[in-house]
C-alpha cells in the first residue's frame, strides 16, 4: 500500500444542540450537529419545530398578487373559438 494516501482516522466527539454527545472515529475532528437520533421527530415520535418559521407566509404573499394577475390575462387574451365550417351560430 502507499504510504500517506489515506487520512488519519481519529477519535471524535460528534454534539448535537440537544446535549447528546457521540463518541466515534472520524477524519474529523469536533462534529456539531443540529438534529440526532436522540431528538430527531422519525426515531422519536414527537413534532420538533426547525427554525423555518415564516418560509410558507413569506412564499404566499409573494406570489398572492401574481395568481390573480395570470389568471386575468389569461381570460382577456384568450383568443375567441371559432365555429367549425358547416355550424351555424347565433
Amino acid at each position: 500500500m502507499k504510504e500517506k494516501t489515506h487520512p488519519e482516522y481519529k477519535e471524535t466527539t460528534i454534539s448535537c444542540v440537544c446535549g447528546e454527545t457521540i463518541h466515534t472515529r472520524s477524519t474529523r475532528q469536533g462534529i456539531h450537529v443540529d438534529i440526532c437520533s436522540k431528538c430527531h421527530p422519525f426515531f422519536t415520535g414527537k413534532q420538533k419545530l426547525v427554525d423555518s418559521a415564516g418560509r410558507v407566509e413569506k412564499f404566499t404573499k409573494r406570489y398572492a398578487g401574481k395568481k390573480k394577475a395570470v389568471k386575468e390575462e389569461s381570460v382577456e387574451e384568450a383568443p375567441k373559438a371559432e365555429a367549425p365550417e358547416g355550424e351555424k351560430t347565433e
